[in-house]
Order: C-alpha cells, then sequence, then structure tokens
C-alpha cells in the first residue's frame, strides 16, 4: 500500500492529517504557533466585550473573530469569566500605572490628579476601548461587574483612600469615583450632547473642585 498523503481525509482519530503525517491536537498550539496568539486573543476579547457587553459575548464569537478554534480559547485562558478578567486586567494596567502620579504630591490638588488621570484614558484611543468594554459588561452582568470591583477597590481605590486622613476615607474615594464614571458614561458611552463634545480641559476644570471635595472636604 503507498503512504498516507495530506489529502486522504481524517486519520482514525477523526482529527484532519497534516501534510507530515501528524494531526494538529484540537485546543492546544503547536510549537510552531506565533508567540502573539494570545495577545491576539486578548485584543479580539476587548474588541467584542467592547461592541457587544459581557452577556452576547462568547468564547466561540471571540474565536471566530481571532482566527483560533475555541477550544484554543480555552486552553489559554478557560472560562468566558476568565477570558473577560484577563483582557480587564490588561486594559486596566495603564490606571495602575497612572495610580502613583495620583498619589504622589501636594493632597489639596489629589483632586485634579485623579481627576485628570481617569479622563486621560478615557481621552486616549488606545484605552478608551477597553474601558468601553469593561464598563458596559459591568452595567449589565454581575460576573462583569464582579470582576470589575474587585480590580478597582483593591488595586486603585483602597489605595487612593490609604492616603486621606479621614474616618470615611472609602468612602469619600467612592463617591469621587461615581462622580467621574457617571459622567465618563454621559460622554463616552451614551454619548450626550453637549457633554459629548465638550473640551476635556473644560470637563476637568468643572469636576476636579468637586471631586477634591469629595476627597478632602468637610
Amino acid at each position: 500500500m503507498t503512504g498516507r498523503t495530506a489529502s486522504d481525509g481524517p486519520d482514525a482519530s477523526g482529527a484532519p492529517a497534516r501534510g507530515n503525517g501528524t494531526a494538529r491536537r484540537r485546543g492546544r498550539p503547536p510549537r510552531t504557533e506565533s508567540a502573539g496568539t494570545r495577545e491576539r486573543i486578548l485584543d479580539t476579547a476587548r474588541e467584542e466585550f467592547a461592541q457587544r457587553g459581557y452577556e452576547k459575548t462568547s468564547v466561540r464569537g471571540i474565536a471566530k473573530a481571532a482566527g483560533v478554534d475555541s477550544a484554543l480559547v480555552h486552553h489559554y485562558f478557560g472560562t468566558k469569566e476568565q477570558v473577560f478578567e484577563a483582557a480587564v486586567e490588561v486594559a486596566f494596567a495603564p490606571v495602575l500605572t497612572a495610580r502613583s502620579t495620583v498619589l504622589e504630591g501636594p493632597l489639596d490638588e489629589v483632586g485634579e490628579r485623579m481627576t485628570r488621570m481617569i479622563f486621560g484614558l478615557w481621552e486616549s484611543p488606545v484605552t478608551r476601548a477597553p474601558l468601553l468594554a469593561i464598563v458596559r459588561s459591568a452595567v449589565n452582568n454581575e460576573i462583569a461587574a464582579g470582576v470589575f470591583r474587585r480590580l478597582v477597590a483593591s488595586q486603585l481605590l483602597r489605595r487612593i483612600a490609604g492616603q486621606l486622613d479621614a474616618p470615611d476615607a472609602e468612602l469619600r474615594v467612592e463617591l469621587a469615583a461615581a462622580q467621574m464614571v457617571g459622567i465618563a458614561m454621559i460622554r463616552y458611552v451614551i454619548k450626550v450632547e453637549p457633554l459629548a463634545s465638550a473640551d476635556p480641559e473644560l470637563i476637568i476644570g468643572r469636576v476636579a473642585p468637586v471631586v477634591q471635595r469629595h476627597l478632602t472636604g468637610p
């Protein structure tokens, strides 16, 4: 008998035959898989979550958009919740990096620093899409909201609260965050005019004193 060729169809296991006589295992990347495959899946996941929200996004949809098998997504990340958390963590990295800028400097200017950090991230095309994915998903799904709360509460708000000399520091920081999240929702998600088209510096100038009062006011 002649040897098996790549055109002979599936082998005994049901997997398509490869030209070298070996079959690719579903869900596990071959050694020649691009090193950027994981990052491509994450980038695609953020786009899908941003456009569709958590509820309407599926692992199968992410895989199709990324050009990979859904088993490969599971191999790298696990469940949809784990994919979302990984995507959020990467997207949230600029916030954690900028956090040190907020915490440095005079306390009576922390409101402006915090406001500039948050709206600077929203204004950047690089970080806006991931933030949209996080906010839209967290608003509509409790699982996504839980992931968002864990990251925001532990990595950002509590650390800022630790710098405030007040018994209700955590409440103060949460009120300041709520102020900016609400404005961001109207400006970037719902896009209500004239706020949606207003100059960022105008917004910062109006919002920063309110944030400062939440943080250090009476």
